[in-house]
């Protein structure tokens, strides 16, 4: 486990465009997303930093499913990885009881599309009025950390997704996620990264 923080795509990036599998069968195309904020979530089954957020995710589901898109999306390698599989991660999200679509990026795509660097990390797009949704904020769930005695109570993300639902500006001061590196198939690691 390599501590990893992101990328900090530039916000006002726009959200790429994207035709995934999930999890529990089916397809999530980008272009189904475009009437409301979208929050995609870089996520995996093995991570301890992902295990450690797994509650607040349950409760930002419940919390912002009527009004968000929440979408998690595992990139690991499964060739190096297979413990992040189809299966074990239906198996994440029915055990938290996740309502929100889980994406298997399997060729790691969105993942580069977005420069993403660890797992949990959180992008939150909205719709700019022209029918594209622009970055407003990506970074950290808040600052708790596995073993450090921080409140698990997602401020930071929640703070800008009820701006965002708002109307309001998000605080363009935002603090990188941090967590354990993406696990790129192998020979395909991005050259921007590490």
């Amino acid at each position: 486990m390599a501590l990893t923080p992101s990328t900090m795509l530039a916000l006002g990036t726009y959200m790429p465009r994207f035709d995934l599998p999930q999890v529990t069968g089916g397809r999530l195309n980008s272009q189904s997303l475009v009437d409301r904020p979208v929050l995609l979530m870089v996520l995996c089954a093995h991570c301890p930093f992902v295990k450690h957020v797994e509650p607040e995710l349950t409760r930002l589901d419940h919390d912002f499913s009527d009004g968000v898109h929440l979408v998690g999306v595992s990139s690991n390698s499964l060739i190096t990885h297979p413990q992040d599989g189809l299966e074990q991660l239906a198996d994440q999200a029915r055990r938290h009881g996740w309502s929100f679509p889980y994406l298997l990026d399997r060729q790691q795509t969105l993942a580069q599309a977005l420069r993403a660097a660890c797992t949990p990390e959180f992008y939150l797009f909205s719709p700019n009025g022209e029918g594209l949704q622009t970055l407003r904020y990506r970074g950290q769930l808040d600052g708790s950390r596995p073993g450090n005695d921080q409140p698990l109570d997602g401020r930071d993300l929640r703070a800008a997704l009820d701006a965002v639902l708002k109307g309001s500006p998000v605080n363009p001061e935002q603090t990188a996620s941090v967590g354990c590196n993406v696990k790129w198939n192998p020979g395909q690691e991005p050259e921007w990264f590490g």
